[in-house]
């Protein structure tokens, strides 16, 4: 049974209304039912490349995330390259969370990074104490193991559907619900 620990995805309900959240996969980063929990939505593009937000970074049109609706004033990342940027914090297996920004700038620009190894966010999802745990008593969230694959999927548009898909029959018929059943 997957609990709510560090590397796990929650994965939004086909009938969940929040618009932050909607048809949206979140890894979960941080979890410590003292002090809350914070992850990053996976699955929606926002509007501005990286470059756009950061004027340092010289390529063009690197994807930024709205990694959720907590202080989108700040820029973080997730990647697969530990040894190439200090710093970060291993939230799965392979998958780290963070590091030295400068050297990940510096790194983008030499033409040194894969960027298919990393995804930049613009904000973050947080939850207070025992606020997601009541989420999940809601039935706002199915909770799934995470896998590198699916959190770097290029195709934001398969992120939903494949995590539901990934957890069986059971599920994978809930990724072609209606987004509202009433118009169907």
């Amino acid at each position: 049974m997957v609990s709510l620990s560090p590397g796990i995805l929650l994965i939004a309900d086909p009938f969940l209304k929040d618009q932050n959240f909607a048809r949206t996969v979140v890894l979960l980063c941080e979890h410590q039912e003292s002090r809350g929990s914070f992850g990053f939505v996976l699955n929606k593009v926002f509007d501005q490349s990286l470059n756009e937000l950061v004027p340092e970074v010289l390529i063009n049109n690197i994807r930024v995330y709205y990694g959720g609706p907590v202080q989108i004033d700040t820029i973080h990342f997730i990647h697969q390259q530990p040894e190439l940027i200090r710093g970060g914090f291993e939230i799965r297996d392979g998958v780290y969370w963070g590091g030295e920004f400068d050297q990940v700038v510096s790194l983008i620009n030499s033409g040194r990074l894969d960027l298919n190894k990393i995804k930049f966010f613009i904000g973050y999802s947080g939850w207070s104490s025992g606020q997601l745990e009541n989420e999940l008593n809601e039935k706002s969230w199915i909770l799934s193991e995470s896998n590198a694959p699916l959190i770097f999927e290029a195709k934001e548009q398969n992120i939903w559907p494949q995590a539901l898909k990934n957890l069986g029959a059971n599920f994978a018929i809930m990724a072609n619900f209606p987004i509202d059943p009433l118009l169907n």
